[in-house]
């Protein structure tokens, strides 16, 4: 019991962990109420800046995406027990993000600037509705499970784990990765367009593109058909960006997004 007790409260440790740095990446990335943030004044010079930061992303990109693929998963578990893999997963992403937000080196200049004031308020709520996306989407392929405490509390109560099974619940029936596109509302809805801004959005939504092909490579592995059907039926981030040729599968469960980072989304 005080194994399973110890499991739990590692899983909660690291889950409390990342709630902390998903509050700081909503204001980090928005530009208010923490002392290191997104945007600023450049510090060094800008090839300087741009490198460092460049590779602060790099570091995170591998981290989130090695992690989480079923090759690395198989070889971790013989060193990590298996309850406890996705909150570790989890604990490494929040401590790759943790180090981006320190060392990152704002690079000066505006690429853009909406000085209209309710121009300002249409970006700024929709930078709010990218994360309530983000976090809505969570819930619906189940929250607890994709950061790692459904594991830790089967584990506490003696009972074996059972993976989700497929299902397309609310804005999933529109676009086959919801998560992602409130992404990209949050990288990309701001009122002021630094560079360093820019090089975040950029290399993240590249990121994400990327992520999406080894994404879906596992989930048809995973249910077969049954996403094969989804994802000829259901466009991939653009809702009505073609027509329809079935109903999207449905059941209970949801479906596991293989990013998706913790994060970005991506399934460890």
């Amino acid at each position: 019991m005080l194994k399973r007790t110890l499991f739990f409260a590692y899983g909660s440790l690291s889950y409390m962990i990342f709630l902390g740095t998903f509050l700081y990446a909503v204001c980090f990335i928005g530009n208010f109420g923490v002392p290191r943030t997104l945007d600023g004044a450049a510090v060094g010079p800008l090839w300087a800046g741009f490198a460092f930061d460049a590779g602060l992303l790099a570091l995170f990109a591998v981290q989130h995406s090695v992690m989480a693929r079923k090759w690395f998963k198989e070889w971790w578990t013989r060193a990590v027990p298996r309850p406890l893999e996705r909150s570790t997963y989890v604990l490494f992403s929040s401590l790759a993000l943790i180090l981006l937000f320190w060392q990152w080196r704002p690079l000066g200049g505006a690429v853009w600037s909406v000085e209209n004031p309710a121009g300002r308020l249409v970006l700024r709520a929709l930078f709010a509705f990218g994360w309530g996306l983000v976090l809505l989407s969570t819930f619906l392929i189940n929250h607890f499970d994709l950061f790692g405490l459904r594991q830790v509390w089967l584990y506490l109560l003696g009972r074996p784990y059972t993976a989700l099974r497929f299902a397309t619940p609310g804005p999933y029936r529109l676009v086959r990765h919801p998560l992602y596109v409130g992404w990209f509302f949050a990288f990309w809805m701001t009122p002021t367009m630094t560079l360093a801004h820019l090089l975040f959005s950029v290399a993240t939504t590249a990121y994400i593109l990327l992520a999406i092909q080894f994404e879906e490579r596992d989930l048809v592995r995973e249910h077969g058909e049954a996403y094969e059907s989804y994802r000829r039926s259901v466009p991939m981030l653009v809702p009505f960006a073609r027509r329809r040729g079935s109903a999207p599968a449905s059941g209970a469960g949801n479906v596991k997004e293989e990013s998706k980072g913790y994060l970005l989304g991506e399934k460890g």
